[in-house]
């Protein structure tokens, strides 16, 4: 019988040079720099296997977006990954907000170099922004409607308009803002979301 698990190595390998010439371009170079030509050429692969992979620029920053967003390449939904769940299992309203907290603070660690050069990059890649916050917005959702399910909410509260509130709050920039601008330390910020998402969600 065929293996075919050392050609999916070499795939995933591959992949990851690309994704990580692309990273290291956009840091040191800019967006307007990181061409799928300069990329290829970083990788050491053709400009045909990424185009053919990623379907052009945007999809190639996407890809970056959500590898980095995670911390790995591993096809592991965000919900199911070790942080969420141990979240989904805190019996504790306060424990289970400190933990979505943490959460969010550890994505943002690791995608704020990368939203805020996308951030500059215009319209080119705005579509893939507003991708990453519809997708966002369905991940907040389903947190408050765990909320709902367990009647931790505040009596009243509707669970569609807290998700709303919940996105605002926990969205890249606000932390931006925060830890850049006005250079609060990742430990505040989380403090502060944790007491903020308290105030506006729990009775």
């Amino acid at each position: 019988m065929y293996d075919a698990s050392g050609r999916r190595a070499a795939a995933r390998r591959t992949r990851a040079a690309v994704l990580g010439a692309c990273r290291e371009l956009l840091l040191t170079e800019g967006y307007r720099a990181t061409t799928i030509r300069a990329v290829a050429a970083r990788a050491e692969v053709s400009p045909e296997m990424v185009y053919k992979a990623y379907r052009g620029k945007a999809g190639l920053m996407k890809a970056l977006w959500d590898t980095t967003l995670a911390g790995d390449d591993e096809p592991v939904p965000m919900s199911e990954r070790a942080a969420l769940r141990q979240v989904w299992a805190e019996p504790d309203a306060h424990e289970k907000l400190r933990g979505y907290a943490a959460f969010v603070c550890g994505v943002h660690q690791r995608t704020a170099a990368l939203f805020s050069l996308l951030s500059e990059a215009g319209a080119e890649v705005a579509e893939v922004l507003a991708e990453t916050e519809r997708e966002r917005l369905v991940g907040v959702t389903a947190f408050t409607g765990h909320l709902a399910e367990r009647g931790l909410l505040r009596a009243g509260t509707d669970p569609a308009r807290a998700a709303d509130g919940v996105w605002a709050l926990t969205g890249p920039h606000v932390y931006d803002r925060l830890t850049g601008a006005r250079q609060w330390p990742a430990s505040e910020y989380r403090q502060w979301l944790t007491r903020t998402l308290a105030a506006d969600l729990l009775p």
